[in-house]
């Protein structure tokens, strides 16, 4: 199911993007320590696309907080493939104030692990940082069984999907933001995966989409 576009907010900085997802001045600081940090390791560690650095608090930051609405009952998050954070880390930081609210973000390069130390210590995000990759987490935490999984470019839908399937649970879901080949991705995904997805427009790109999924079963070969 796909839900209507709507227009993409226009959000080019601290003040618009409190504006639009609600945010306190103590979680604008926050988040302004989070892109000062970004830009001084950009320098010597390729975080993001340099790009991409200009449209900060809309590409990353807006992109990223936009999942908080769509699973505000949400307490145990888990990320794969975090990078820089996106969109794990800002969730954390915009989720802080949720009781019991913990994060564990899931990032193979350690020089990325320590730059989200870096953030969540200056954030005091509530994140657990594994230093691995997602197949060993797998094998290690099989009890893990997070009321949500998200993930932002990191692979197509039906690898994603099956790196996601060891951690679901009942009433787990997943959010992944994706680009214009989305339902060309689902439509791949579905030939050896069973589950409900719907659509919701991006906040920021008229050509992305988060895909929300739920029920998620291996097909019987």
């Amino acid at each position: 199911m796909k839900e209507r576009h709507k227009r993409p907010a226009l959000i080019d900085g601290p003040e618009s993007f409190a504006e639009a997802f609600n945010v306190p001045h103590e979680t604008i600081l926050k988040l302004e320590r989070y892109a000062d940090l970004l830009v001084h390791w950009q320098k010597s560690i390729n975080l993001v696309a340099p790009s991409t650095l200009p449209a900060l608090w809309s590409r990353h930051f807006a992109d990223s907080a936009q999942l908080c609405g769509l699973a505000p009952g949400a307490r145990l998050w888990l990320d794969l493939g975090s990078g820089a954070g996106f969109p794990g880390l800002v969730v954390a930081v915009l989720q802080a104030h949720v009781p019991d609210f913990r994060m564990t973000l899931v990032e193979s390069s350690g020089k990325k692990c320590a730059f989200l130390a870096e953030v969540a210590r200056a954030t005091e995000a509530p994140v657990d940082i594994r230093a691995m990759r997602i197949e060993q987490l797998a094998e290690k935490a099989q009890s893990l069984r997070p009321d949500v999984i998200s993930a932002r470019a990191l692979a197509p839908l039906p690898r994603l999907l099956e790196l996601a399937e060891p951690f679901v649970g009942e009433g787990t879901r997943g959010l992944f933001l994706k680009g214009r080949e989305t339902e060309t991705e689902i439509d791949a995904a579905r030939s050896k995966w069973a589950f409900a997805a719907r659509l919701h427009p991006s906040l920021t790109a008229r050509d992305a989409a988060i895909v929300e999924v739920t029920d998620l079963r291996r097909r019987a070969s």
